[in-house]
């Protein structure tokens, strides 16, 4: 275990100045919070804080960030409380201690929506102060060296959450030494079976190319002093197991086909060196073709900047090259944690001055904005890990603007990642000059062109066609909004109808102060739900006008022999067949049903039925009276129990302003703008949607059950011819169970 002196040296060798009594604090501090405190391992617990302290002195990061790693699991683990460590070390340090005890309580292995909002909120604590991403990266990474202890099931579930979260946040930090870890640490607990096969492989090919990678590097060495470049070095390297399997599983080959197994860095002193490097192999070896990237003039997101070429070399042997400054190199290796000394706008070796934010951090922050994009935090995971899985492909705008984008993007999402508006309005798109499809994979340096159109909505089928999160939430939020829009202009109309037929006149101005007894956030919103069928016309009125009264149609008793009236069912009469009614039983409050009152509850079947209708009452035991038309084929259940059959017939006269709801099954072509036509001729016949569900039944098609409200047959007919005419319409017909 490191001792108190050996941490204080390794962060003065970098940083002389460095407070040693912070650092000697924080040492004391977490050593006896911990106390007798053991991990899985029997080591005493503070070895874990004192490793993870020295991971980030291997980043030459400052004195604060060390104590912070000194003191991560004190307030999770131990007695200490934020209070005492504001007041002992101040609140910087305090509220980044904090910071990383709620990261620890996330599980970010769980259930998608759990996932995502864990996911969130780990970012957003990142956001805040960057050091946090750090020193969590360098606790996970030492949890994982020391994962053996663990079950296996624990196993299998950190290392999974490590390659999917931790390693590629990493990657995109630019911090690829630690991911290249993190990955290969993971890959061996979850695969373990391919992590031997792999491994022993790579041994046996390093035995039988014993002394290959020393002597490629002394001809690469000896060729570039040759020509100039006296002080360039170069380092070989086999590749990691996990990167040979990754490649062998993506491009589907074996072990003996992978020609690439050996890489060499070459690093210069500035940035017109690396190119003269390129241009000396390349004279020297032959090139292979479509190798060569230029990450300097285009750098990576995550600030990555070399030149990668690979050619076929000493030896004959493929090999691939990386040639790089030695700044490049550090922030190659560290990621953002190559910035941290430089944060006051110091110069570095190459005399650049370096920003107070680097290209990765930067993303990150883009990254949290993006959760305005999605509705759902399920939409936020599926943009976040669309984000750090993807490689990426550099395309321009015609001004010369770069956008990078995931491999297999299209100009719908080059034309998302410009604007939000520019995406929308979208309606082609040239790809160097030419006018392309849209469904078109871009290819790293294409030059882009949007072309737009104002009145352009975008069709909800882009959702397949995109690869990046933002432009699917995009889309997806469009779509709700173009729905939105045709619920409610329908819902606009069938409330200018309600108000006018009782005497008022409908406004927006006038919902407003009634949307809180509406239960809407807002008048659309209001509106749109009158059109969707999930509000009454009628609730609205009453909302807006309380003291507005409904003028019902009180239907008189009968006169005919034997038939009576039920106050829940305004509009019908009720008549038990081969039975009179007595003269004490005249009453309109009274049915003479087994006893039961004229308030015996009425209901509908499930399709409904609508006045014009021959219809028929069913007496269903504590439910009261059901009404089918005659043409339900659910009336073949009670064939064999007459007693339940009720005479229903319709008392409606013309003052009755009562709608009754019928279903329709449509089958209609699944194309764009289907579902307006048919809310259009809905609205146009003066008919409610109550409600309405979809399913797709073919590729081309989509069958409507629509519940619709009428005032009667006649009304229900006309829809249904109406509906038959429109072109986008196969069949139409009303249900009747």
């Amino acid at each position: 275990m490191m001792r108190q002196y050996e941490l204080v040296e390794r962060v003065q060798k970098y940083k002389p100045d460095a407070n040693e009594a912070l650092l000697n604090k924080a040492y004391v501090y977490a050593m006896q919070k911990h106390g007798q405190q053991k991990r899985a391992s029997g080591d005493p617990y503070i070895s874990h804080p004192l490793e993870v302290a020295a991971i980030l002195t291997d980043m030459h990061l400052d004195e604060s960030t060390i104590a912070v790693a000194l003191l991560h699991d004190t307030i999770e683990d131990t007695t200490a409380t934020r209070a005492e460590i504001d007041e002992l070390f101040g609140e910087d340090i305090g509220r980044l201690v904090e910071g990383l005890t709620k990261i620890k309580k996330l599980d970010l292995v769980t259930k998608k929506a759990k996932q995502a909002e864990n996911l969130r909120k780990l970012l957003l604590a990142i956001s805040d102060d960057v050091r946090v991403l750090l020193v969590k990266l360098a606790d996970r990474l030492h949890n994982m060296r020391t994962l053996d202890h663990m079950s296996a099931d624990k196993r299998a579930r950190i290392s999974e959450e490590t390659m999917e979260i931790y390693a590629p946040l990493a990657g995109r930090m630019g911090m690829q030494d630690m991911r290249d870890e993190l990955e290969e640490l993971s890959f061996r607990h979850i695969n373990p079976e391919a992590y031997e096969t792999v491994t022993k492989r790579l041994q046996e090919l390093s035995q039988r190319n014993e002394g290959l990678v020393k002597k490629i590097e002394t001809e690469l060495r000896d060729l570039l002093v040759a020509n100039g470049l006296t002080t360039a070095k170069v380092k070989g390297r086999q590749k990691k197991p996990y990167s040979v399997f990754r490649k062998m599983q993506s491009k589907s080959l074996s072990f003996e086909q992978l020609s690439d197994v050996y890489g060499f860095r070459i690093l210069v002193e500035d940035v017109p060196a690396c190119y003269r490097a390129l241009g000396i192999v390349h004279m020297r070896w032959r090139v292979v073709p479509g190798r060569f990237k230029d990450y300097i003039s285009t750098p990576k997101q995550n600030d990555y900047r070399s030149l990668h070429t690979t050619i076929v070399g000493p030896s004959s042997q493929r090999i691939e090259l990386q040639i790089r400054t030695k700044r490049m190199h550090e922030i190659a290796e560290y990621g953002i944690a190559a910035h941290a000394l430089y944060k006051d706008g110091a110069t570095n070796a190459e005399g650049d001055i370096l920003s107070r934010e680097s290209n990765a951090y930067s993303w990150l922050r883009h990254t949290i904005e993006a959760l305005a994009e999605g509705d759902s935090p399920e939409e936020f995971l599926e943009h976040t890990k669309l984000e750090l899985f993807q490689d990426q492909v550099f395309c321009f705008t015609p001004k010369g603007k770069l956008i990078a984008l995931p491999r297999g993007a299209t100009p719908i999402d080059f034309a998302y990642a410009v604007h939000t508006n520019i995406g929308d309005t979208t309606v082609g798109a040239k790809i160097n000059g030419r006018i392309m499809p849209l469904v078109t994979r871009l290819a790293n340096g294409d030059e882009v062109e949007i072309i737009r159109s104002g009145v352009q909505v975008p069709p909800a089928a882009w959702e397949e066609i995109v690869v990046t999160g933002k432009a699917r939430a995009a889309i997806r939020r469009a779509t709700r909004l173009a729905i939105r829009k045709q619920y409610a202009g329908l819902g606009h109309r069938i409330l200018e109808r309600t108000f006018e037929r009782a005497g008022k006149i409908f406004s927006r101005d006038a919902m407003k102060p009634a949307l809180h007894r509406l239960g809407q956030k807002d008048v659309e919103d209001a509106i749109a739900a009158v059109g969707r069928g999930e509000m009454s016309s009628l609730d609205v009125l009453r909302a807006v006008y309380p003291d507005h009264q409904d003028e019902r149609v009180t239907v008189k008793p009968s006169g005919d022999d034997g038939w009576f009236n039920v106050r829940s069912a305004s509009g019908m009469i009720f008549k038990v067949p081969d039975k009179a009614k007595t003269e004490a039983e005249t009453d309109a409050d009274m049915g003479p049903i087994r006893g039961i009152s004229g308030n015996i509850a009425v209901q509908f079947a499930p399709a409904g039925a609508v006045p014009g209708d021959r219809i028929v009452g069913i007496m269903e035991k504590g439910k009261g009276i059901t009404i089918y038309p005659i043409q339900s084929s659910a009336l073949q259940r009670f064939d064999d129990q007459p007693d339940r059959w009720i005479d229903v017939r319709w008392d409606l006269d013309e003052a009755n302003k009562s709608r009754f709801m019928a279903r329709v099954l449509i089958n209609a072509l699944n194309e764009p703008g289907t579902l307006a036509k048919v809310a259009q001729s809905v609205a146009g016949l003066d008919v409610n949607i109550r409600s309405l569900n979809t399913v797709r039944v073919a590729a081309d098609f989509t069958e409507m059950a629509v519940d619709v409200e009428v005032w009667d047959l006649r009304q229900l007919n006309q829809l249904l011819a109406q509906l038959k005419d429109l072109d986008c319409i196969a069949t139409v017909r009303r249900l009747y169970d």
